[in-house]
């Protein structure tokens, strides 16, 4: 999936890949997705799963802004 092969759904702009940062422990990794609702922690907010996870990729549309995100193994960090 590149942004040659997506159009926005909304506008039919170019959509630009791109990816949501998790800062963490004073680290920048890509956000991932998990499987279910997230469930509160006492010292972190919230817990995390110890299912399979999938690193996020996001598209944005240069024309309107439209967002949209994918979750694979091809997203993660080069």
């Amino acid at each position: 999936m590149t942004n040659e092969e997506l159009r926005c759904p909304k506008c039919k702009g170019e959509m630009v890949q791109g990816f949501v940062p998790d800062n963490t422990c004073g680290g920048i990794t890509v956000g991932r997705w998990y499987s279910g609702a997230p469930k509160k922690s006492f010292w972190t907010n919230t817990k995390q799963p110890t299912t399979e996870s999938a690193p996020i990729g996001a598209f944005r549309c240069q024309k309107c802004g439209f967002l949209e995100f994918y979750a694979d193994v091809k997203f993660a960090g080069q």
